[in-house]
């Protein structure tokens, strides 16, 4: 069987001999000098050997005792190292939290609320995995992030949601267009125009879809791209209007497109802040979860046509509420 030393031990020990008496090492350990003494006679018995010896004025480790005094250190701060860890973890301050996010969400919204998570967190450890609706819900219900953010109303029934935030649509089209030349744009305008829109993997199309069901018109010939910048730039190359969400708008700036806000009706969309109904999370991914739901308090920035949804409405749901 192995020495069995414990930590308090290896704290007297060291104290000890960093100190010289045992007068002083049990004034920098906080404990009385009789329950110092006793730790090391405990150790050296445990131990099997001498730890300390006195001179006239000191005490003194003898070679076997400066021999366990630094290994005594190494395990102290690494149980310390440790333990400062596990502490950090429990308390949401250390760790590491993962969120998968629609690429607008990721690249618009996400960014300042995890700028201001991680603030009073410097050493929390966050991955974000952007990727479609569908593998959003998919990454969450296989355990693969702690959270999501996506704008599906329908969730498998492992998954609960709150909504966090919504999100209008405009109509982007390069400076000088005709649509250009109003404040707002009717959906009704669009009617057999050529459109740049999304393909049909994207959670976008099935909005704007909906859209010109609702309002009765047939938009022209379509370009379709899967993805943001592919459709700004076919866009800003003159192939056809764009439709697309607030979120997305920053995203589109590069091609040289203005927009105008889309109105009759007005179409917003719900932004979700989604969870495993039973898969427990960490603490660190409880205070992202808190600090998504609350935003809406802070002093975060949000692009055109976006704005947090009510933070005293914290009800989580497995879809969408009607409108």
């Amino acid at each position: 069987m192995g020495i069995n030393i414990g930590i308090r031990h290896l704290r007297a020990v060291i104290a000890v001999a960093d100190h010289g008496t045992y007068t002083a090492a049990a004034q920098a350990l906080g404990v009385a000098q009789s329950s110092l003494s006793r730790a090391v006679i405990e150790a050296e018995r445990r131990v099997g050997v001498r730890l300390f010896e006195r001179t006239t004025r000191r005490v003194e480790p003898t070679v076997d005792g400066r021999e366990l005094v630094e290994v005594a250190r190494r395990l102290v701060a690494e149980f310390d190292a440790t333990l400062a860890h596990v502490e950090g973890y429990v308390a949401g301050t250390r760790g590491a939290v993962s969120v998968a996010a629609l690429p607008s969400i990721a690249a618009t919204l996400l960014p300042p609320v995890l700028a201001a998570f991680r603030r009073p967190r410097p050493d929390v450890s966050v991955v974000v995995r952007d990727g479609l609706s569908g593998e959003v819900l998919s990454m969450l219900v296989h355990g693969e992030v702690d959270l999501g953010l996506t704008v599906a109303p329908e969730l498998p029934p492992e998954l609960v949601a709150r909504t966090v935030a919504e999100d209008g649509f405009a109509v982007a089209v390069p400076e000088g267009h005709e649509l250009a030349e109003a404040a707002e744009v009717p959906w009704s305008a669009l009617d057999g125009r050529p459109l740049v829109a999304f393909d049909r993997t994207s959670s976008i199309r099935g909005h704007t879809d909906a859209a010109y069901a609702r309002v009765g018109i047939r938009p022209g010939p379509l370009t379709e791209a899967r993805n943001v910048g592919a459709v700004a730039g076919l866009a800003g190359g003159g192939l056809g209007v764009a439709v697309v969400p607030g979120l997305v708008l920053p995203l589109v700036a590069f091609a040289g497109l203005v927009w105008r806000p889309l109105v009759e009706p007005v179409v917003r969309r719900e932004v979700r802040l989604v969870r495993h109904r039973d898969r427990p999370l960490s603490r660190t991914a409880r205070e992202l979860m808190a600090a998504l739901a609350r935003a809406s308090t802070g002093e975060v920035v949000l692009p055109p046509l976006v704005s947090w949804s009510d933070p005293a409405d914290p009800a989580e749901t497995a879809t969408a509420p009607s409108r």
